[in-house]
């Protein structure tokens, strides 16, 4: 299920009003807007991306920006409970049996190792497949990642060509005090919109991205370890352990004291 990150949402809306008290104080926020800075910093850094990356690549990136917005990974906790799940029934009622569940698996690249194995496909060809899909996942949040570090590039440099062209708008109007003023309104400006397009917006946009990217490569790699493990007939109990490395303390702690209140309602039921 998608869920909004709060964190994003909130520093993005929060930064952004910071700033704009910062701009109303002793001023009036309408001395900040200057459509030719816009033109300038934002259309300029954009189409300088266009130029950069392949079309459907910059079509594509409203919809790599969500993914800083919202998450739709499954717990860690939760992947690892249902590998060991799975590897109690293999070890019951064989690797055939595994089949049945595949339906349930919302995880494209876990129905596909669950499928391995039911094909008798050997560890090391699974693992080589497997590790193949997650780096190709790899580089193609690596391509979201490096549009938005190139937009947040391309906009300070586009502030200074804006700067550029408001300093020679008003070295060709000295003669003329009165187109003083909206000269260096667009020197100073576009250098401005630059700076907070590339700090507030592109940069912590692509970090959000490379964290997402972290996150959904250890959960990968939760898989491909457990679906190797239930193919190789290691221990549920062991696998279990093993597959709680990859996630923090505190949560290794939560998945105890569950697996500690299940067992206590089996022996209280079982008494």
């Amino acid at each position: 299920m998608r869920k909004f990150d709060l964190m994003t949402i909130l520093g993005l809306v929060f930064g952004i009003i910071v700033v704009l008290l910062g701009m109303a104080t002793g001023s009036s926020l309408g001395l900040f807007w200057n459509l030719p800075s816009v033109l300038i910093t934002v259309g300029g850094s954009f189409f300088a991306v266009v130029i950069q990356y392949d079309f459907n690549q910059v079509k594509s990136v409203m919809s790599v920006a969500r993914r800083a917005f919202t998450t739709e990974l499954t717990p860690p906790e939760e992947i690892i409970s249902t590998l060991a799940e799975l590897a109690k029934k293999a070890r019951k009622e064989g690797l055939l049996a595994l089949e049945d569940d595949m339906d349930a698996i919302n995880d494209p690249l876990f129905a596909k190792g669950l499928q391995l194995i039911v094909d008798a496909i050997d560890p090391d060809t699974i693992r080589d497949i497997l590790e193949t899909e997650i780096d190709s996942m790899a580089e193609r949040h690596e391509l979201g990642q490096n549009i938005f570090k190139s937009w947040a590039a391309m906009a300070p440099a586009f502030g200074m060509i804006g700067t550029l062209i408001g300093l020679i708008q008003m070295l060709a109007n000295l003669e003329d005090p009165s187109k003083l003023g909206p000269g260096m309104s667009v020197a100073l400006i576009t250098t401005f919109y630059g700076a907070v397009i590339a700090n507030l917006i592109m940069t912590p946009i692509a970090g959000k991205l490379a964290l997402r990217s972290d996150e959904e490569i250890r959960l990968k790699t939760i898989i491909l370890e457990g679906i190797i493990a239930i193919q190789s007939g290691l221990n549920p109990r062991i696998l279990e352990e093993k597959l709680k490395a990859f996630i923090p303390p505190k949560a290794q702690d939560k998945m105890n004291n569950n697996k500690g209140k299940e067992d206590e309602v089996r022996l209280g039921a079982a008494s």
